[in-house]
């Protein structure tokens, strides 16, 4: 499975740079997942010049992502905007718990010091959590950047 999504993901970057006969070909074992055996019935060729069609498509595929690294920069910014979706969650979550603790002692009242400086002491971990996360998404964000 692991091969097909990377066949699939060269593919959508290089394909274009394939004849249309080799896209044709290609696109059937890849994407339509016909075997060797039914490209060459319905294309009128035999099934090992299928297969080294195949091959063949494989090897310039893979010789434009050694050359261009497309593909590996697509997967990398797509891994770093996922930290940043994840950090950002986790961020708006601590956020709306710490003012929902801040909110809970303000309408509490009088209460004890030992529990109000306990509070003060929650929120400012939390207060620091968040900024934080806000420095690693801004450090995430800027190697993006870089990369894009």
């Amino acid at each position: 499975m692991e091969k097909i999504f990377e066949q699939a993901l060269l593919y959508d970057f290089y394909g274009e740079l394939l004849t249309p006969h080799q896209q044709s070909i290609y696109e059937d074992a890849v994407y339509n997942d016909m075997s060797l055996g039914e490209i060459a019935q319905e294309r009128g060729i035999s099934r090992q010049g299928v297969h080294d069609l195949i091959k063949r498509c494989d090897k310039i595929l893979q010789d434009y992502e050694s050359k261009l690294h497309l593909v590996e920069r697509f997967v990398k910014a797509k891994s770093k905007i996922a930290e940043i979706e994840a950090l950002t969650r986790i961020s708006e979550i601590e956020e709306k718990q710490a003012q929902s603790g801040k909110d809970s002692t303000q309408n509490v009242g009088k209460q004890s010091y030992s529990m109000e400086a306990r509070a003060d002491g929650e929120h400012a971990l939390t207060d620091m959590a968040i900024l934080e996360r806000m420095r690693e998404i801004r450090r995430l964000s800027g190697e993006l950047m870089k990369e894009l």
